[in-house]
């Protein structure tokens, strides 16, 4: 720009590009200071540099003698300390916070100040509504350098961070950085950047001036009141119904969707740097009252404002003859306080009514987006300003007594028609391109030809550049829209800026400002060729409010005030959906503030989504508890009442007493006298049903890369509170013993069940599969979150409660009833063992914890079996010298009687337990296997089969393969393969295998040969199939500890339970001898206990029994306890 200027403009000045270029080089340097000013504020992400204790006083002596800092004179200790830190000054100062962005502002000043004398010097033309574009970006080129500058000026450790890298690059090179002496003293120039500024645009007053006036015409337009906007149905579509196919186009497109907040700061900062036409323009003065009275913030940049009115009246205060002005700001500043906040109320209630008529009919008729374009963007930016104004209000609120005004609870709603509008835009955007290259190509491109002939003059640029345009337009077909072939207009609109600028300036071939039909047209032209080919870049523009991020805690404040309004819970994903934006608004000269807001959107959506889900989760989970309530009212247990009272009446029993409250019957919630009287229940559906509403805006949105499917949190949160009210139902109390019957659980669970089934008729989401994970989870020892689960609780109390008390007799295993009973003691029982552990709360238990669940029951059960084994091995080990004389003698009735005296301890006790513990797992596989028939019968058919084909032959890898699918199918097997492995994983220290199968032999004949001290025992006695002290539970026990035994040590089972029988028998038989003994009392107990061992062994036949045992023995024994009690038929 070093050539004369004078005269006619030459082309190669390229003011256009220029200003293109700057504008976009200095909003990158805006977001790099505003950074840096961020990072040095915040004590975690402050610079190590500025906190080491080392450099402290380098840093007060940088601070006090900038610019002129001498760190070789005489300061040695300085030096000395600064010497080491140098390589990470260096590091920091070009990574951390980039120093070199301080140099770029000497480059952006000498090319902005460059740019603005030759434009000056140009004496060029400025009317927003003509030259749209030109202006707009000269207007921007001065609030952008300006905001840079005030940035500057607030960066408190600038002098300390450029002084430090100087001093560092001297002590490295020799020599100070080059740009060092004029960047030291621009910091020193701008202390007090607001005077400075004003005396290096004084010259320029003029053409800005010029260019803010052409607001005029628009900015008043735009700041209307609400009730004038609601008089002229502004965005309204349905006022003018005739006119309603009718392209909505008018002389100043681009001026209807630009932002008011941008326009506000044009003026704002336009007048304070040229500040002179205040006095002398009162044009300028009413615009510039007008700007003044609107609000007391502008955004410099993210969530840095401006105090217009403080920094007007300071300035102002400093110059002589401007207490005119002081005044009328401070009367600006009233009106503000006063009638601002109120204004601004009313104009985002208005827009909601606006924006949800205007998205109601475009979504009912999307054609009608080609012609009502404009409409969109008109809405969408008016909304955006509101957002925007009440956002930098609402952090910096002021002191006054009308604070509503600065709180919107029903936000969401505004936010969310502005979310749908785009959605529809991007949705249709077929639809508009459509519409608008038939636009272009049948009705621009003629119109601007038209205009071309009519020109009388067209020099020789500006013929190629219009004739260039023409050409493009009307080569354009709806055959390329059907295609899906990209469209790219940027090259056309450059040139029409370009061609702006070239008309602009004075005393042009071909002068703008005598053309204005053909900036009309061409202003029309560039609109609509933004609807083909970058409707997300205006979409961007007008409706970003990515301002949200910077300000995290108004933006929470904003979710929480719509949260707790009713109506407004439907449009709640409003705010997750905002955070999407947060993306758009980086800047490739500040990478670094792109990954904090990152970081920053995603934690603000993941927040909302799960305080929505949290909400959602709660309510839908209130109604299934009800509808639990509701259901339990119908469980069988409640009709004893019912046949009670009509049993009374029936007998004609006396009538209640007045003032006693009958107890309502099943089903009288629905009965209503008035359809108006709402029901608690009434206002949980509606509730849902708002709360629903909001995930059908959108099935998924993308937040910086992430995809973020908003069901999946209300998923996340009803498995979590699923569970733990799974566990809650179960009403587990250790210390009392409490627990629910699993019946009771199960008909709870499969209410919660069918009423979450409801859900999926609100959202589209698998509740199925919700259930399922649920479920599955609580089929294992611990929830996906560490949790207890109803596995662990079942587990637990059928362990410590049931079974411990089993063991000691106080609960009898019952075989008739196939369930456990209560032994009748003194003591009244904490439970009663029948209601836990009879066939139906069994199987519900099966159907609840599943065969996983039943296995980690079996793992515990199969604990405290081999705990009994080990005890039982140590009694063996102990009497090991008798047993094998025992083993060896046992036909000699004297020399056993002799050995027998000789036993240390009984061992029946603990094989007892064994016997219960084994009785009990027998019976919850049981019904596991019908669970599972009725769940899978495919399955278990195979596995039956697959039993059916094992043979004594199949080795027995094989057989314990089979026997193990088949066991957690639920069969009873012949050998325990749960069983069998915890015996075989039992360690005994030292002893070979021979050893350990000596001990199984050992432990058969200690049993054996205890057997006839059950006689002594009264509790013995056989009762209804039963023993009262469990000893029943001996033949289970036996028969699975020595099938399992054996085939851990590979020998034959059959022959050692052949031995074990001959043993028994023969024992048993001395027994009937001794006729004068007290241990003939039980006997015949006893010998049914030898005829339930061979009934139960898979392997002992009654052929074998009756060889060693005579059967008569048995019909008797039979024949006298079936004596004792009387049997009743029929």
């Amino acid at each position: 720009l070093s050539r004369n200027v004078s005269g006619t403009m030459d082309y190669q000045q390229k003011l256009a590009e220029k200003l293109t270029i700057l504008n976009d080089r200095g909003n990158g340097v805006l977001i790099r200071m505003n950074y840096i000013k961020k990072i040095c504020a915040d004590p975690k992400m402050r610079p190590s540099i500025l906190t080491e204790k080392a450099l402290e006083p380098a840093i007060k002596y940088i601070n006090k003698k900038f610019p002129n800092i001498d760190f070789r004179g005489n300061i040695v200790s300085l030096t000395a300390a600064f010497l080491p830190c140098v390589p990470s000054i260096q590091g920091q100062a070009c990574t951390y916070f980039s120093y070199f962005v301080f140099p770029s502002l000497l480059f952006i000043q000498d090319h902005v100040y460059e740019l603005l004398n030759t434009i000056d010097a140009c004496q060029c033309f400025f009317d927003i509504a003509i030259n749209f574009d030109f202006t707009k970006n000269y207007l921007d080129l001065i609030t952008t350098y300006t905001s840079v500058i005030i940035t500057l000026s607030r960066i408190d450790d600038k002098k300390a961070l450029v002084g430090m890298f100087n001093c560092a690059h001297e002590m490295t090179t020799g020599s100070s950085d080059p740009s060092y002496p004029r960047l030291g003293q621009m910091f020193v120039e701008y202390e007090h950047p607001w005077k400075k500024l004003t005396e290096e645009f004084g010259p320029h007053t003029r053409s800005v001036t010029a260019a803010l006036l052409s607001l005029t015409m628009v900015y008043p337009r735009r700041n209307l009141p609400a009730e004038q906007w609601r008089s002229a149905q502004l965005l309204s579509l349905l006022s003018a119904p005739a006119a309603m196919l009718d392209p909505a186009c008018c002389d100043t497109m681009a001026c209807e969707y630009l932002s008011i907040e941008v326009m506000e700061r044009w003026i704002i900062m336009g007048f304070l740097l040229c500040h002179s036409s205040l006095n002398t323009n009162q044009a300028s003065q009413e615009l510039w009252k007008m700007a003044l009275r609107s609000g007391l913030y502008l955004v410099l940049i993210r969530d840095e404002v401006l105090n217009i009115h403080k920094v007007s009246e300071d300035l102002f205060d400093s110059i002589k003859g401007y207490n005119k002005r002081v005044a009328d700001i401070k009367e600006c500043r009233e009106h503000v306080l006063l009638n601002s906040g109120a204004m601004h109320r009313e104009r985002r209630q208005f827009l909601r009514g606006a924006m949800m008529e205007l998205f109601k009919v475009l979504e009912d008729e999307p054609g009608l987006l080609g012609p009502k374009a404009l409409f969109v963007f008109m809405a969408l930016s008016f909304s955006r300003d509101e957002v925007l104004w009440l956002v930098r209000h609402s952090e910096n609120m002021p002191k006054i007594k009308t604070s509503e005004d600065y709180i919107d609870n029903q936000m969401a709603e505004l936010l969310f028609h502005m979310e749908k509008l785009r959605g529809l835009m991007t949705k249709y955007n077929h639809v508009v391109q459509r519409y608008h290259v038939q636009y272009l190509a049948q009705f621009d491109a003629l119109v601007l030809n038209d205009t071309i002939q009519n020109m009388y003059v067209c020099p020789e640029e500006e013929s190629v550049l219009m004739t260039s345009l023409v050409s493009t337009l009307s080569a354009l077909s709806v055959k390329q829209v059907e295609n899906k072939e990209e469209f790219d207009f940027r090259a056309l609109r450059l040139d029409w800026l370009r061609l702006q600028a070239y008309t602009s300036v004075n005393k042009a071939p071909l002068p703008i400002k005598e053309y204005p039909d053909l900036a009309k047209v061409m202003n029309l032209i560039q609109f609509h060729t933004r609807m083909v080919d970058s409707v997300e870049e205006l979409l961007q523009d007008t409706s970003e409010v990515s301002i949200l991020g910077f300000y995290p805690r108004v933006f929470e404040r904003m979710f929480c005030q719509s949260s707790e309004e009713m109506t407004m819970k439907r449009y709640l994903m409003a705010f997750p959906l905002v955070c999407s934006h947060f993306s758009q608004c980086g800047h490739p000269l500040c990478p670094e503030e792109t990954e904090t807001m990152e970081k920053r959107s995603l934690r603000l959506c993941v927040t909302f989504l799960e305080q929505i889900a949290k909400q959602t989760s709660s309510v839908v989970l209130d109604i299934c508890a009800e509808q639990c309530n509701l259901n339990d009212q119908l469980q069988p247990k409640h009709c004893a009442e019912a046949i009670s009272a009509a049993r009374h009446r029936k007998q004609k029993k006396s009538v209640p007493k007045k003032g006693e409250v009958q107890k309502e019957k099943p089903g009288a919630e629905s009965l209503r006298k008035d359809r108006a009287v709402v029901t608690n229940m009434d206002k949980m559906h509606l509730m849902l049903t708002e709360l629903c509403s909001s995930y059908s805006v959108c099935s998924d949105f993308v937040v910086f890369n992430h995809i973020v499917v908003p069901t999946e949190f209300l998923l996340s949160h009803l498995e979590t509170r699923l569970s733990e009210i799974i566990v809650r139902m179960a009403n587990y109390n250790q210390t009392t013993e409490e627990i629910a019957r699993p019946s009771d659980l199960l008909a709870g669970l499969r209410a919660y069940t069918a009423s979450l089934y409801t859900l999926s008729s609100y959202i589209n989401m698998d509740i199925t599969r919700l259930v399922k994970n649920v479920l599955l989870q609580q089929t294992q020892p611990l929830d996906s979150r560490g949790g207890q689960t109803i596995t662990t609780i079942y587990t637990n109390w059928f362990l410590e409660s049931l079974l411990r008390q089993a063991s000691n007799s106080f609960i009898v295993h019952c075989p008739t009833m196939n369930c456990f009973v209560n032994h009748a003691t003194d003591n009244e029982p904490s439970f009663r063992a029948e209601e836990f552990s009879d066939i139906s709360e069994l199987r519900a238990l099966a159907a609840l914890i599943g065969p996983y669940g039943l296995k980690f029951l079996s793992e515990n059960l199969m604990w405290h079996i081999t705990s009994q084994v080990s005890e039982l091995k140590k009694l063996v080990i102990e009497n090991m010298d008798v047993l094998v004389q025992m083993r060896n003698n046992f036909d000699k009735p004297e020399e056993m009687a002799h050995l027998k005296k000789r036993l240390s301890e009984n061992v029946l006790k603990r094989m007892t337990i064994i016997g219960v513990i084994l009785s009990f797992r027998l019976m919850a596989q049981e019904c596991l296997k019908d669970v599972m028939s009725n769940h899978c019968p495919n399955l278990i058919g195979p596995i039956d089969c697959l039993i059916d084909f094992l043979s004594p032959e199949t080795d027995i890898k094989v057989t314990l393969s089979v026997f193990e699918v088949a066991s957690a199918a639920g069969f009873k097997c012949d050998i325990d393969p749960a069983l069998v492995a915890a015996i075989g994983n039992m360690q005994t220290d030292n002893m070979s295998v021979d050893e350990e199968y000596k001990l199984s032999c050992l432990l058969l004949v200690y049993v054996g040969v205890s057997l006839p001290t059950l006689a002594l025992d009264p509790n013995s006695l056989y009762s209804r199939e039963r023993h009262n002290n469990n000893i029943h539970c001996l033949a289970t026990g036996i028969n699975q500890l020595a099938a399992a035994m054996f085939t851990v040590q590979n020998k034959n089972i059959e022959q050692h339970l052949k031995e074990f029988l001959l043993l028994v028998s023969s024992t048993l038989l001395q027994l009937g001898q001794n006729v004068e003994k007290m241990e003939t009392k039980n006997r015949e107990s006893i010998y049914l206990l030898l005829h339930m061992i061979v009934q139960e062994s898979p392997f002992l036949s009654q052929d074998m029994l009756e060889r060693c045992f005579p059967y008569v023995l048995l019909r008797n024994a039979y024949r006298e306890v079936y004596r004792s009690f009387i049997v009743t038929l029929g």
